[in-house]
Formats: C-alpha cells, sequence, structure tokens
C-alpha cells in the first residue's frame, strides 16, 4: 500500500517537472522571439532611416556643391570644395569612430538584450 503511494507521488512528480520544463521551453521561445522581433524592427528602422538621409545629403551636397560653383564660377571646384569637405568629415569620424559608434551601440543592444521582461 505504502509502495503504491509514492509509485502514484512519484509519477504525478514526473508530470509535474515534465509540465514545468514544458512551460520553460515555450516562455523562453517566446522570449527570443519577442527579441528577434523588436530587433528586426528596429534594423529595419534604421535602414529607412539610413536611406532618408542618404537622400536627404545627397540633395544637399548637390545644393552646396551647386552654391560654391556659382560662388568660384567654377562648378568642378564647387564639387570638388564639397568632397574635400567630406574627406576632413570621413577623416575625423574615423579618428573617433570607437567613441561614437562602439560606447552607444553597446549601450543600446545591452539595454535590448540584457533588459527583464515581465
Amino acid at each position: 500500500m505504502a509502495f503504491e503511494e509514492i509509485k502514484e507521488n512519484a509519477e504525478d512528480l514526473k508530470n509535474e517537472a515534465k509540465r514545468l520544463i514544458d512551460a520553460n521551453i515555450a516562455y523562453y521561445k517566446l522570449w527570443g522571439f519577442k527579441i528577434a522581433m523588436k530587433s528586426t524592427a528596429m534594423m529595419l528602422k534604421l535602414f529607412l532611416l539610413a536611406t532618408m538621409l542618404m537622400i536627404v545629403t545627397l540633395f544637399f551636397s548637390i545644393a552646396l556643391a551647386l552654391g560654391f560653383g556659382y560662388w568660384f564660377d567654377n562648378f568642378a571646384y564647387g564639387f570638388l570644395t564639397v568632397g574635400f569637405i567630406y574627406l576632413v568629415l570621413a577623416i575625423v569620424v574615423y579618428k573617433v569612430q570607437d567613441k561614437i559608434v562602439e560606447g552607444p551601440l553597446l549601450s543600446q543592444f545591452s539595454r535590448i538584450f540584457l533588459k527583464k521582461y515581465d
């Protein structure tokens, strides 16, 4: 009689443990899906924003080059001046890239991936 009770309790414990493991697996699958969707949505938003900013930058650059061209009475000099400005900006960004990219990027991804979810 006592052996049957122990056997039933062990069987109940086994079933409850299986339910707990299945529930945890389902939870972490949903959690992973949520993280993947947030990351994908954020990357898509950043891609669209970057595309729009590149188009705006292109038109402003052309306008600035034409403006310099009228000022220098030579459109080639205007476009060369804008090219030189971008070259200087690229060198400055290259020199400070770790401070402006790595820190904020690490901070943002840490906030996303290490955040406690309810």
